[in-house]
């Protein structure tokens, strides 16, 4: 029996077993199995581990999409995490290439996924409130929303949970310096169901405005924060 004569199921279990590079190069072979690739039942997980992978188009997006992952581990992460008025050229230079990459990418999963249930986005360190609170209003199965080191994200992200994270169970905001203390006792007064964790954020040096002059304390630890 020749792979293509397999029913669909079958085919969706084998492709199961294959990463995104591997799914996309075996359904170039024949049409059948480009079918099974463009399936949108083969993509109810997707995990990126920087931003290029994004715009590979190795992947799919669609409804059976339950669990999203984008985890940036590199030193190009400490770049973003500067604040935009102490960088220099070459390091806007950088950010430049992909600043709005996981923000657009995240536009169109609110728009093609609405059943996504779980998010992590770690080193995402230009994604904004304005693209999570669409997230939260789109996706309304979200269950658990992880966030680490995206230094983007402000009180504001906590405040669009309070009012639509009606489904949401797990929050985490780990090292994202401008979440506050007081933004956190908001959110387990008003959704007190909510398991969160916070683990230094609040604690971290929050970004500051350029007229702004920061003590030589104050100006260490931020750089150390980096």
């Amino acid at each position: 029996m020749h792979i293509t004569q397999l029913n669909q199921e079958c085919l969706l279990h084998l492709f199961s077993f294959l990463d995104k590079d591997s799914r996309k190069n075996l359904a170039k072979t024949c049409h059948r199995l480009q079918e099974v690739f463009f399936d949108s039942a083969l993509w109810p997980l997707l995990t990126f581990s920087s931003p290029a992978e994004l715009t590979k188009q190795n992947f799919i997006l669609g409804p059976a999409l339950k669990c999203l992952s984008i985890c940036w581990h590199s030193t190009r992460v400490k770049v973003c995490n500067i604040e935009d008025w102490m960088k220099n050229a070459f390091q806007k230079n950088i950010c430049s290439k992909h600043e709005n990459t996981v923000n657009d990418f995240l536009a169109q999963v609110c728009s093609r996924c609405p059943n996504l249930q779980t998010l992590t986005l770690s080193g995402c360190g230009h994604v904004t409130d304005d693209f999570l609170a669409l997230i939260l209003t789109s996706c309304t199965k979200l269950h658990t929303l992880k966030l680490e080191n995206c230094v983007r994200i402000t009180d504001k992200t906590l405040d669009t949970v309070i009012l639509h994270g009606c489904a949401l169970k797990t929050l985490h905001v780990d090292f994202c310096r401008n979440i506050s203390q007081k933004g956190l006792q908001k959110v387990q007064e008003k959704c007190s169901s909510i398991n969160l964790r916070a683990e230094r954020s609040a604690d971290m040096i929050p970004d500051s405005k350029p007229e702004i002059k920061l003590t030589p304390e104050r100006m260490l630890r931020k750089l150390l924060q980096y």
